[in-house]
Parts: structure tokens; C-alpha cells; sequence
């Protein structure tokens, strides 16, 4: 073997080095392959509210409904996942979720859905995912039996959740386009089988690390609030990650319209434009895999808001698909980036028995912020049109990008603390 294939086989083992943790990559696994059934239901949802109503207010309230129970509720689940069993927890949402799954795909198969059964079943996962989403992330370094792979483990996750956005969307606009979105459903709620097995057989001898119950919940509560937000590093990442997610996320609401009305296409379109955002975070999040230390992703931090707001600019002026592909590829890799690097810098510096309450923040941040960016896009863009708002939202994320700034230099000693102990 030549000298270029043993770096390149070295590149590949950091990269994919927290594989080598049996319950991890039993969970990897497991997860990509429903990862990608969620992505195609996800697409199918969009499309068909779309189909339903042709309102871009519609789709706005229906991002809005199936992501505000995080914002609502997760703060809470946090204290509830400190002081109970993850791995349980894990199994109980993964079994509800492919259950919500097959009701919507009987519903849509026979013919009797309507545009209220789909923001019930949305509200329906909504309040699964307020409780799922932060269990999944507090639940990564109980499956990682190194410590300094953690940070592998979370990019990895990241570029799994990015695969599957490549393949989902497209190969959910194919099956629309063929035999219907009823069948993009269906496939998501049987995907749920391969997570749910590759729990059921890992060995897990510490699922957790528990808080005292002898406290009571509310207390907890305000521990781990008073924990987030006194600490500068935790505050200002949180504070950014919920603007960046506010700002640079409803340009997936808003997809069918810009592939429609402003490319000339249809749901192909849509899909191009969703695999291409896909690819853009795949890159991301492979990028972030082969970095070995934290060292330099709070920089990542600061940088990547100002990227994806020249994009999401760059996207709202193009009217050709080649440049909005491009556009759709940079966003992509930047949101990725922001996630991806902010869950890891957050699980490098915070206190273990605290890990659910604040990846419950970290999920608010991220996920409950895309509601209220996709009301805040759909309500805007009946007024100026969604290049428009586009437009808007991508100055928003150069000015966050600025404001983080200010605090950089400070938060790179924290990390460098860290890493030096």
C-alpha cells in the first residue's frame, strides 16, 4: 500500500474512531436507517400540507405547531431525564414515534386526511420529540466508552442526521411523485424497527448519570436554568445557536414555494433543493469528525452565522436553480456546523449529573426555534414574499455572527482549560 493510503486509512480511523464503542455503533446503525425514513415523512408532511391548502401561512403554522411542544415542554423533560432511565426513555419514544408514523400513513392511504388531522399528528410529534430529542443527545456519551471520543461521537451523529437528509428528500420526491405520500410514511413508521432493535441489543451496564431525586423537580428546574444562564460560554452559545435556528431553518418551510414559484418547478425541485441542503451538512458534519479536539470549534462558532447569512442572501436574489443549489449547499453545511459544534463545545464543558437539563436548553434552541422562524417566515413572506424574507433573515444572522464575536476570546480560555486538565 502506497503512502497515500495509509494517510488516508489513518484520516479514516480519527474520523470514525467512536465507532469502535459497541453500543455506539450498534445505535449509528440503527439510527441511520431511521433517520432516513424521518426525512422522507418530513418532505412528505411539507408537500402535502402544501397540496392541501396552497397556503405558505399554512406551512408556516404547520412547522410552527410540530416544534413549539419542545420549546413548551423539553425544559421540564430535562429534569425528568436527569432523574430517570435514558435508555428506557429512548425505547418508549422510538416505539411511539413509528406508531404516530403508521396512523398518518393509514390516514393519508385512505383518503380522509385533511389539513386538521396533520397539524393533530404534528402537535402528536411534537410532544414525542420534546422528550426524545435531548434523551438522544444526553444518551451519546453513555454509549461511548471513551470519553475523548464523545466529541467524534456527537459529529458523527450530526453527519448520520445529514445522510439521511441527502437520501430522504429525494427519494421522498420520487415516491410522491410515483405512488403518493402515504407510502413515505408507511416506510418511515417500519424504519423505527432498526433503532428500536439496535437498543434492545446493546449492553448497557450505566445508562446515566442520575441527579438526586430527593430534590424536588422544580428545584431542579431552576438549578439547571440558573446553571445555563450564569455560565457566559453556555448562555452566549444557546443565545446564538437560537438565532442562527430562528433565522437560517425556514427556508425549508418556504422550500415548495421557491421551488415553484420563483424556480418554475415542482416537488423534483423541492427535493433537489432538500438532498442539496443535505450534502451541505454531510460535508459539515465530516468536517467536524476529523478534528481530535474541541480546540477551534468555538471560532466555527463565530464564523459560520455569517456565512450562512451570505447565503441565505445569495439564495433570496438567485432565480436560476444551478446558483440556489449552491446557496441551499452553504446554508446546509452551516447549519450543521453551528449544531453540531455548539452540542459539542456544550457537552465538553458541562457537568455530567446537568447533561439532560441542558441538552433540553440545547433542543429549545435549536429545535423549538424553528417554529417560530417558520411562523415568523410564513407570516412575513404574505406580506414581502419569501426571497424577501429570505433576505432579511440573512442579515439577522450576520449581525449574531458579529455579537458572538465579542465574546470569543473569552470562551476559547474556558475551552483551552479544559482540554489542558
Amino acid at each position: 500500500m502506497n503512502e497515500i493510503g495509509i494517510v488516508t486509512i489513518r484520516k479514516l480511523k480519527v474520523t470514525l474512531r467512536s465507532l469502535q464503542s459497541r453500543n455506539f455503533r450498534l445505535f449509528f446503525i440503527g439510527q441511520g436507517v431511521s433517520l432516513i425514513g424521518t426525512w422522507m415523512a418530513q418532505v412528505a408532511t411539507i408537500w402535502l400540507a402544501y397540496e392541501l391548502t396552497q397556503s405558505a401561512l399554512s406551512l408556516g403554522i404547520l412547522g410552527f405547531i410540530s416544534e413549539i411542544p419542545i420549546f413548551l415542554i423539553s425544559p421540564f423533560a430535562g429534569v425528568f431525564i436527569d432523574r430517570s432511565n435514558r435508555y428506557r426513555l429512548l425505547i418508549i419514544t422510538q416505539i411511539l414515534t413509528a406508531l404516530r408514523s403508521a396512523v398518518l400513513a393509514i390516514l393519508v392511504l385512505t383518503g380522509i386526511v385533511n389539513i386538521w388531522y396533520l397539524l393533530l399528528l404534528s402537535v402528536t410529534l411534537g410532544l414525542i420529540a420534546s422528550v426524545e430529542v435531548p434523551t438522544r443527545q444526553a444518551f451519546v456519551p453513555d454509549m461511548v466508552d471513551k470519553e475523548e471520543d464523545l466529541g467524534n461521537a456527537i459529529a458523527l451523529t450530526s453527519s448520520l442526521a445529514s445522510g439521511a437528509r441527502l437520501i430522504g428528500p429525494a427519494i421522498a420526491g420520487i415516491i410522491i411523485t410515483t405512488i403518493g405520500a402515504s407510502w413515505c410514511f408507511f416506510i418511515d413508521s417500519i424504519s423505527y424497527v432498526a433503532v428500536i432493535a439496535a437498543l434492545f441489543a446493546m449492553n448497557i451496564t450505566s445508562c446515566q448519570r442520575r441527579t438526586s431525586v430527593a430534590h424536588s423537580a422544580w428545584g431542579q428546574l431552576k438549578e439547571g436554568l440558573n446553571y445555563s444562564f450564569n455560565s457566559l460560554p453556555i448562555r452566549s452559545i444557546l443565545l446564538l445557536l437560537a438565532l442562527v435556528y430562528f433565522m437560517g431553518t425556514p427556508f425549508i418551510a418556504l422550500g415548495p414555494i421557491l421551488a415553484s414559484e420563483v424556480l418554475g418547478g415542482d416537488s423534483d425541485v423541492f427535493g433537489f433543493l432538500m438532498t442539496t441542503s443535505g450534502i451541505g451538512a454531510l460535508i459539515g458534519g465530516v468536517y467536524l469528525s476529523s478534528h481530535q479536539k474541541v480546540k477551534g470549534f468555538a471560532k466555527l462558532l463565530a464564523i459560520s452565522p455569517a456565512i450562512l447569512g451570505i447565503a441565505l442572501i445569495g439564495f433570496s436574489l438567485s432565480r436560476v436553480l444551478w446558483l440556489s443549489l449552491l446557496m441551499v449547499l452553504v446554508v446546509g453545511f452551516c447549519l450543521m456546523v453551528q449544531n453540531a459544534a455548539s452540542n459539542t463545545v456544550l457537552q465538553t464543558i458541562l457537568e455530567s449529573d446537568k447533561r439532560g437539563r441542558v441538552m433540553s436548553l440545547h433542543a429549545v434552541a435549536s429545535e423549538s426555534m424553528v417554529p417560530f422562524g417558520n411562523l415568523f417566515a410564513g407570516a412575513l413572506a404574505i406580506h414581502i414574499g419569501a426571497t424577501n424574507t429570505l433576505a432579511i433573515e440573512g442579515i439577522f444572522c450576520l449581525i449574531g455572527s458579529f455579537l458572538f464575536a465579542r465574546y470569543l476570546p473569552r470562551l476559547n480560555r474556558t475551552l483551552a482549560q479544559i482540554e489542558s486538565s
